[in-house]
């Protein structure tokens, strides 16, 4: 058995039973190394920035309820692609995100009722627990981060609500704000509600 020793420019030789799949990586010039990587960094940075091209888009909803109150949601739509919610997605007695990638924010400029539960008007990302009977919705104190890091110690408020079934099905899931403040969650055939409304006076 012959073999071809090559010397290399540091003087260093690869040696028997060196790979030929190491070897041939050894012989790309450092600048092509460093151009290919500089392209996928740029490529990701691209795909990253432009959240529209994400398997969940970003969504935004926002209504003036009074003069002094403005409610805004900002979130991301997952798509059913005919998983069940319950199990296959949005488990039920887990606490979920409520959408998909970053937390999505629920965001008052006054002080609030919501469901009868006062809020102090802020930024707040908003969790919840699904179930087949009953919703646990969350607002937590900590918003701006990535959705999967939630921290009960950090919760502002917690409220419980009562699903329904509605005949039409979203297949994004979708916020919807009333001119009475009424929020709705449409996903599926699923649909649930709160209520928001300004706080006067006295919290």
């Amino acid at each position: 058995m012959a073999f071809v020793v090559k010397i290399f420019a540091n003087g260093k030789t690869p040696g028997i039973g060196y790979s030929p799949y190491i070897y041939a990586l050894k012989q790309m010039t450092m600048k092509k190394f460093i151009l290919s990587l500089l392209t996928l960094v740029s490529i990701a940075a691209m795909a990253q920035s432009d959240k529209s091209k994400r398997p969940s888009p970003p969504a935004k909803v926002s209504e003036s309820l009074s003069s002094d109150l403005s409610l805004t949601i900002d979130y991301s739509q997952p798509s059913l692609k005919g998983r069940k919610i319950g199990t296959e997605i949005a488990p039920y007695g887990e606490v979920w995100r409520t959408g998909a990638n970053e937390a999505t924010t629920f965001e008052v400029t006054n002080d609030v009722f919501v469901n009868g539960q006062t809020l102090r008007a802020g930024k707040y990302s908003l969790y919840s627990i699904p179930g087949e009977k009953e919703w646990v919705i969350i607002f937590n104190k900590t918003w701006n981060q990535w959705g999967t890091k939630y921290e009960e110690a950090e919760d502002a408020l917690r409220i419980k609500v009562i699903p329904s079934s509605v005949d039409a099905s979203t297949e994004k899931m979708t916020f919807m704000i009333s001119k009475e403040g009424k929020v709705s969650l449409l996903w599926g055939t699923v649909s649930v509600e709160f209520n928001v409304r300004e706080a006067r006076g006295k919290m």
